[in-house]
């Protein structure tokens, strides 16, 4: 892999975007009915380190980004708009959702809290998938 090669454009704004989407998904979309699902108050949430997780968590969004943009180069062709979307969002539906869905069952978790969870994880990957696509439609 040539480091100078990778377009870290790309792979942060996709991350972005994807942090983005959960600012909004639990802030006013879904953020009260998320708060109720996981049983934590306005205090409890407030009460936590925000740096770190928000940190951690964008962190987590570079890697995703960085993993998605790779996996989209490695095959040696380039993808069309709708087909890096799709590859994204399949990534959401056949991997990410699976795999919540399989804790969320194992630890009894509410129906509602995958739900939420599942919808963000498909939209977060989409939105990534749409900067990847957009990016790609320049080269």
């Amino acid at each position: 892999m040539d480091l100078l090669a990778i377009n870290w454009l790309a792979i942060i704004l996709a991350a972005i975007s994807g942090f983005i989407v959960g600012g909004i998904w639990y802030g006013p979309i879904m953020g009260k009915q998320w708060m109720g699902a996981v049983g934590l108050t306005e205090e409890d949430i407030q009460g936590g380190n925000m740096g770190q997780i928000y940190g951690t968590a964008f962190l987590f969004s570079l890697l995703a980004s960085f993993m998605l943009d790779h996996l989209l180069t490695s095959y040696g062709q380039s993808f069309g708009f709708g087909t890096i979307v799709l590859i994204s969002t399949g990534i959401a539906l056949g991997f990410i959702v699976p795999a919540i869905g399989t804790n969320y069952l194992f630890s009894q978790k509410s129906r509602k809290l995958f739900l939420i969870d599942a919808g963000y994880w498909i939209l977060f990957y989409i939105a990534m998938g749409c900067v990847h696509a957009a990016f790609s439609a320049g080269q």
